[in-house]
């Protein structure tokens, strides 16, 4: 019972720390195993088992090896290690998946099957915006429902008033950022582009997009490589931001830009999942 208390105790700070862990459960087992149906354990990044008991070693390197998958794609998986014998009566090699299941081995004399379901528990995925015009406050607005961590970055000038973010910052600055999965958006459409855009290509991301015209983003790549900034950066960023919606108001536009980037998050996990 201690043991279990502590998984949640241990859940609730890594989740309040906006920490990546996986938390691994038992969900059925047969004949003798180490661990029972309920058992549970906190697998942190660096792979170790913070809390909880999950058995010994006869699943605890297929476990990890899931753990490290499950960061990695976000997908939640089942790990089933059986017997050699019995992996040879479904038809199935340690390693292979069918339906959903991840077949292991059990080394272990006392041959009991043990399925793990493995989650993994990620940060909230982070959105910074560079700029305050309409179309910045409404992405910031209807950003955090969908569970993202809004950064709002620009002068407090510029803002007309309080940004419906997580964080605001003055200016363009951006440090402290959270690890975790992270999106770029310069929504600054006039009120210091050039400025928006150089601080963006040193925020690491999975994607940069520039709320703009084609045209106006092709003179910002070439003024801003003439001052020496990396071509390779500067070709990545996506501009126009947004899904081809028809989108005209600043509502709309957001809308598209956010349905570009829940794409953009998605695609690996459903690819990871397949």
């Amino acid at each position: 019972m201690t043991a279990h208390v502590n998984v949640i105790d241990l859940i609730s700070r890594l989740k309040a720390a906006e920490e990546a862990f996986v938390l691994a459960t038992v969900v059925r087992t047969v004949s003798v195993t180490a661990a029972k149906a309920g058992a549970k354990a906190v697998i942190r990044a660096d792979g170790t088992i913070a809390a909880g008991w999950i058995g010994g070693g006869c699943a605890r390197g297929a476990v990890l090896k899931a753990a490290r998958e499950a960061l990695a794609d976000g997908v939640a998986r089942l790990v089933s290690v059986q017997p050699e014998n019995l992996l040879a009566e479904l038809g199935v090699s340690p390693g292979e998946s069918r339906e959903g299941v991840r077949f292991a081995k059990n080394m272990c004399p006392s041959e009991g099957t043990m399925d793990i379901f493995i989650e993994p528990v990620l940060p909230q995925p982070s959105l910074v915006i560079l700029g305050a015009s309409p179309v910045a406050m409404a992405l910031a607005s209807q950003a955090r429902p969908l569970g993202f961590h809004v950064t709002l970055a620009a002068p407090v000038e510029d803002r007309p008033g309080a940004p419906d973010a997580d964080r605001v910052a003055d200016c363009f600055a951006v440090d402290g950022l959270q690890e975790a999965r992270r999106f770029v958006v310069v929504s600054t459409q006039g009120r210091g582009d050039k400025a928006a855009l150089t601080a963006a290509l040193g925020i690491a991301a999975d994607t940069h997009a520039f709320v703009g015209s084609r045209r106006k983003m092709a003179a910002l790549r070439q003024t801003l490589a003439a001052e020496g900034a990396d071509p390779a950066a500067l070709a990545r960023v996506k501009a126009p931001a947004g899904l081809d919606l028809g989108a005209i108001t600043p509502e709309e536009i957001a809308l598209s830009i956010l349905a570009e980037i829940v794409q953009a998050r998605r695609r690996g996990q459903r690819e990871g999942g397949g």
